[in-house]
């Protein structure tokens, strides 16, 4: 049997080096994460400023936006195209250097996820900025377990622990952050792991913090704690959004194997083809596209759209996300799919209020709901997806539902033969190395 030499400590702690790179590295994906949202939120502004400017041009000014989008996406492909692994959302590229099936250096691959990103989702295309900001943690985490003359193991940890700490930036949600990294990254749980990533996620959100302050990122007016008797109808909504859920899989797998095909057409010119018809959409609502952030903060605050005008975004943004998505620019699928989730509850409610009891559960409900089940029917990480919307939005009182809605989301899915999206995106990934 062998014994650990004396001095020398085993387990979690063996080695306190790896918590102080930890803290320091997940400290300054804070900062770049922070950066990041904050670049992204005068980008929105901007374009919302050249939406005024278009629509005081009369009908020719529905150009305007139409030109933005296009030039925007055809940069951002081209950026990423100079950098492998830059174009996408990333995540899976993380998951495939835990694999050990990928290497973790690439260099460029920051500044092009940074840049390229914020001129794709800046631009108005249907992507989320957790794909770039997840990226770019574990980018840093891997830099700096070399710097820190980390061993081979605690380097790879590090790496996939500020991945974590990325995604915990990009939402303001630290448990979501290491929840991704157990449940979606590893599937597993190791002591050391968790650490590291409690370290890195506790740095990173508070260095995020100086830059975009500490305000929810979708806030929620208190909602009460549905009756128990509802919970069934959440169990149905929850089938409902696993099927949608494994719907929406299927187009973002379909649309890419699609645009492979048209080998004929340059990657930067398919990108500017596939801005231009996002840009047109813009220019008939902006709420069409984009993250979607916005569009889930209207309907949690019960925006008020009629079930046609709840039918029109659900089915353009199903359409515009995977094609979006295969513009080849930076770009993540997060965001979007909770505007999906939102859009997808708050329509679920609107159909099924007039069989429920007045005042059983509030159209809000079924949109928070919505959020978290939606991305587990697409994810297949229902504690990530519950625990994040509950980060994001503030509302605790609703997990018992967010629960049971992510479990109905999971079986669905995995009875529908849908496999979980990024392992397919990572093993399209190894085909085309």
């Amino acid at each position: 049997m062998t014994q650990t030499p004396r001095g020398v400590r085993s387990g979690p702690w063996r080695s306190g080096r790896s918590f102080v790179v930890a803290a320091l590295a997940g400290a300054l994906v804070g900062l770049v994460g922070g950066g990041f949202r904050w670049c992204l939120l005068h980008a929105d502004a901007l374009r919302a400023s050249v939406l005024e400017v278009a629509d005081g041009l009369g009908p020719a000014g529905r150009l305007l936006p139409v030109v933005l989008t296009a030039v925007g996406a055809a940069v951002a492909c081209a950026i990423a195209q100079r950098v492998p692994h830059a174009a996408g959302s990333g995540i899976q590229h993380v998951e495939a250097v835990w694999r050990q099936e990928a290497e973790a250096r690439v260099a460029w691959l920051l500044p092009a996820k940074f840049l390229g990103g914020l001129i794709a989702i800046g631009s108005g295309l249907v992507l989320g900025r957790e794909g770039p900001i997840v990226h770019m943690g574990a980018t840093i985490g891997s830099a700096a377990g070399r710097r820190g003359r980390l061993d081979t193991e605690d380097a790879r940890m590090l790496h996939t622990a500020l991945g974590g700490a990325g995604l915990a930036v990009a939402f303001t949600a630290p448990l979501g952050g290491l929840l991704f990294v157990c449940e979606e990254v590893t599937g597993t749980v190791r002591p050391r792991l968790v650490l590291l990533t409690l370290v890195g996620t506790v740095t990173a959100v508070a260095g995020s913090r100086i830059v975009v302050g500490d305000a929810l990122v979708l806030p929620l007016a208190a909602v009460p704690a549905p009756p128990l008797w509802m919970l069934p109808v959440f169990l149905l909504s929850g089938v409902t959004a696993g099927a949608l859920g494994a719907a929406y899989s299927t187009l973002v797998v379909g649309t890419l194997r699609v645009c492979d095909r048209l080998t004929r057409i340059p990657l930067v010119a398919r990108a500017a083809v596939i801005g231009a018809g996002v840009g047109a959409l813009m220019s008939f609502d902006p709420l069409l596209t984009g993250g979607g952030d916005q569009l889930s903060e209207r309907l949690l605050a019960g925006g008020g759209l009629t079930v046609a005008a709840l039918v029109l975004c659900l089915a353009v943004r199903c359409v515009a996300g995977p094609l979006s998505y295969a513009a080849a620019t930076p770009g993540g699928l997060f965001a979007p799919l909770l505007a999906l989730g939102a859009l997808w509850g708050t329509l679920t409610h609107a159909l099924a209020a007039p069989l429920l009891p007045a005042g059983s559960a509030s159209a809000a409900a079924f949109a928070v709901v919505g959020m978290a089940a939606v991305f587990t029917g697409v994810v297949r990480a229902p504690l990530t997806g519950a625990v994040l919307v509950v980060e994001m939005t503030g509302a605790g009182a609703l997990l018992l539902p967010l629960l049971i809605a992510c479990f109905a989301a999971t079986v669905t899915a995995d009875r529908l033969g849908s496999e979980p999206i990024y392992d397919t995106l990572r093993r399209r990934m190894s085909e085309r190395a």
